[in-house]
């Protein structure tokens, strides 16, 4: 029998994917739950396991987009599983054969040159109204492009192709390479330059003493990891806390437009940005206001391992009603972050780098952090913006009182 294996469907909102890699090969035998592809949609990369064992045949390239539903491969559950790897390598002779012919298939080509004649028509260099509209995107004169039409006449394919002069060169490598974007970061790109475009997106600044937290992370972390099974009490759980704590007192942050309205909500959704294989992820630790600091360090620990790992799934990254971003992790002292629509904040956190400050008059070396809120202006005045950021900073600052109602060893569980 032979099972025509169709593209599932990632999401209600997915409607096609890209086959990002075979993971096999066009008439290999597969067992069934094998993973014989991932493909990439919109949010997320996913893993197409066989549904059947059998001998598999491809009926889409890597790169290709296919919808939802449609047919990638079909697979022959009647063909017996091949002893050891000697069927393929007796089929290996097979394949080779048409390569003696290429020669004979590239002698046509060879008479190129006797056509140059035709470069003289009128159309040599013109490009079409597509391709000029492409060329003039990548400002590319088409005097510097070849083309490869009737004519000479500038094609598309040979617009999209054609790649900006780098000037003349005067020794040393120069080499070049284009690929294509996977789906996932065509769609983060759109989405980036959708935010930019389409908020009063504005960005406030302040910094944040982090001696208290460091203090409690010296004072308990080994305790934290023994009695939470290797689990590390780190900075996010004490950021997510205050977060969710300034959300419920400036609940406008924690709101969405949705046309001539605002959509409100009395959850949080904290949604953190992680850097997966894939690129940007950013995962949603559901009801985070409702967790304990374990509780959020655990989540956080089994979404950053599953992006990582590229097993993360559409569902792992739906919703959110505010976002996190460290992009200290990479040594980032100050940045303006992006808000992740349809959101209305996101916070960013940075490195931290010790900093004399004035502590009760006197000058102290203190680890400081920049954080920065980027909100939309058009749903978040000033007041709460700042106000918001101003609350984020008091709980980190004391994080005993605020965060832990005045337990520490309570509040981590131990």
């Amino acid at each position: 029998m032979i099972l025509e294996m169709k593209v599932p469907s990632p999401g209600e909102s997915i409607k096609e994917v890209e086959i990002a890699t075979w993971l096999v090969k066009d008439g290999d035998y597969v067992e069934k739950d094998q993973a014989i592809a991932e493909v990439d949609s919109d949010k997320a990369t996913l893993e197409l396991p066989a549904e059947m064992s059998g001998v598999i045949t491809l009926k889409a390239e890597e790169g290709d987009t296919v919808a939802v539903g449609a047919v990638v491969c079909l697979i022959d559950t009647d063909a017996a599983k091949p002893a050891g790897g000697a069927a393929p390598a007796a089929e290996a002779p097979k394949a080779e054969a048409p390569k003696a012919e290429a020669p004979k298939a590239e002698a046509p080509k060879a008479e190129a040159p006797k056509a140059a004649p035709a470069a003289t028509s009128y159309a040599a260099g013109t490009p079409s109204p597509a391709a000029r509209k492409i060329l003039d995107e990548k400002n590319i004169a088409p005097a510097t492009v070849s083309g490869t039409g009737k004519g000479g006449r500038i094609t598309k394919d040979d617009a999209v192709n054609a790649v900006p002069s780098m000037g003349t060169p005067t020794g040393g490598s120069r080499g070049t390479e284009r690929t294509k974007l996977s789906m996932l970061r065509r769609k983060v790109a759109e989405r980036l330059v959708s935010a930019k475009n389409e908020t009063a997106m504005l960005t406030t600044f302040n910094e944040v003493n982090m001696t208290p937290i460091n203090q409690i992370r010296n004072e308990y972390k080994d305790a934290f990891k023994a009695k939470h099974g290797g689990l590390g009490l780190g900075f996010m759980s004490f950021f997510t806390k205050a977060v969710t704590r300034a959300l419920q007192l400036y609940p406008d942050v924690n709101s969405m437009m949705d046309g001539d309205y605002k959509i409100a909500y009395d959850f949080a959704d904290i949604s953190i940005a992680v850097s997966g294989p894939k690129g940007l992820m950013v995962p949603v630790v559901r009801n985070a206001e409702l967790l304990t600091f374990r509780g959020i360090e655990a989540e956080i620990k089994r979404l950053a391992l599953r992006a990582r790992d590229g097993q993360i799934t559409v569902d792992d990254m739906t919703g959110g009603t505010f976002t996190i971003t460290n992009g200290g992790v990479f040594g980032s002292m100050l940045s303006t972050p992006i808000i992740n629509p349809p959101q209305s904040g996101i916070l960013g956190m940075h490195n931290i780098i010790e900093r004399p400050i004035a502590v009760n008059g006197k000058v102290e070396i203190h680890p400081m952090m920049y954080v920065a809120l980027s909100y939309d202006h058009r749903i978040i005045d000033g007041r709460e913006s700042v106000g918001f950021l101003v609350a984020v900073k008091e709980a980190l600052e004391n994080p005993v009182e605020l965060l832990m109602n005045g337990d520490a060893k309570r509040a981590l569980e131990l």
